[in-house]
């Protein structure tokens, strides 16, 4: 027979020889398995990645190797990976934008649901609202009311339309019905400059590596998005305490899909790598120095993770009447 497999039948392939060849020699075939993460190397999502899949490398006893497609808030990777064979060798790292690129984006091709199996949530990535240590805001709740008090006046900065900061800022105008202006850069760091200056009111940020800056006196933590309050941010108030209950269900989850029709014992075998390796110690330790909260779900539970994810941001990116062009 001549021409490529269908999805269907390279799926059935992977599982005959999953189930067929000895372990050593599963070890040994084939390539590795790609970890694809839709963004540039260095940021939280590609640390998390290559944090997770050098321990998955060892347990599953072949490579597993991190690969970057930049692009469209991580829109070609994601294609990319729907088009591969369901073989388990082709995974997605997902984020926010796996559920909010198919909302705002006329030209995405992709069904968030449908075109994949869901293998693990891995973490969650909580955030903080940050402002300039001599701005005139004292918490969150001065922020409202500066923006109650002056409809349009409060700035926010985010690393782009439709991300996580962006989405956060938004969520916390629709909650309390006021205006706020949305400033996005290319990036975290940029923006977090401007707020740092004083030229942008405030921004929501990822935990990851905001804490030095609380504690050299550049930034002032307003409130975190946790339910809890954060042990890297004692005296920093939840958004609950600040008025806010509910905030802590419109997080960021980091997980893993693979292609549709990929067999259920190669979806199976990858998803008790990532939990065994997500409840040792060290990585575990790892990851929440990262501002991760570390989960390791069943494929079951990130299913039912992705339904309702998809669910609250296509109802708050409607309230907030976000389009892909402008916040």
């Amino acid at each position: 027979m001549t021409g490529k497999l269908t999805r269907r039948a390279a799926g059935a392939l992977a599982l005959s020889s999953l189930a067929t060849l000895p372990q050593a020699a599963r070890a040994q075939q084939g390539r590795p398995i790609r970890l694809v993460v839709g963004f540039a190397a260095g940021g939280p999502t590609d640390v998390i990645a290559r944090v997770l899949g050098q321990e998955m490398q060892g347990l599953l006893g072949q490579p597993v190797v991190v690969e970057n497609r930049a692009g469209a808030n991580s829109l070609i990777a994601t294609e990319g990976v729907m088009r591969d064979p369901p073989d388990g060798q082709s995974l997605l790292v997902t984020t926010l934008a796996h559920s909010v690129n198919a909302i705002l984006l006329p030209n995405a091709r992709y069904r968030p649901l449908e075109d994949f199996a869901p293998v693990s949530l891995i973490a969650t990535l909580p955030l903080i609202a940050v402002t300039a240590t001599n701005s005139p805001y004292a918490n969150i709740g001065a922020v409202v009311a500066a923006a109650k008090a002056r409809p349009g006046s409060v700035t926010y900065g985010s690393a782009g339309n439709g991300g996580s900061a962006h989405l956060s800022a938004a969520l916390l105008a629709v909650m309390t019905q006021t205006e706020m202006t949305h400033v996005p850069f290319r990036g975290n760091a940029p923006a977090l400059a401007e707020v740092m200056s004083g030229r942008l009111s405030f921004m929501f940020y990822p935990m990851v590596g905001i804490a030095e800056h609380i504690q050299r006196g550049q930034l002032r933590g307003l409130a975190v998005s946790t339910a809890e309050r954060h042990p890297d941010f004692p005296d920093v108030p939840t958004m609950a305490e600040a008025g806010f209950g509910g905030f802590e269900r419109y997080i960021q989850g980091v997980g893993l899909v693979a292609p549709a029709e990929t067999p259920a014992p190669v979806v199976e075998r990858l998803n008790n790598a990532v939990r065994t390796a997500l409840a040792k110690p060290e990585l575990n330790a790892r990851l929440r120095s990262l501002g991760a909260v570390v989960v390791g779900s069943t494929p079951e539970e990130f299913r039912a993770f992705l339904v309702a994810d998809l669910e609250r941001w296509r109802s708050l990116i409607s309230a907030a009447r976000i389009t892909a062009e402008a916040g």
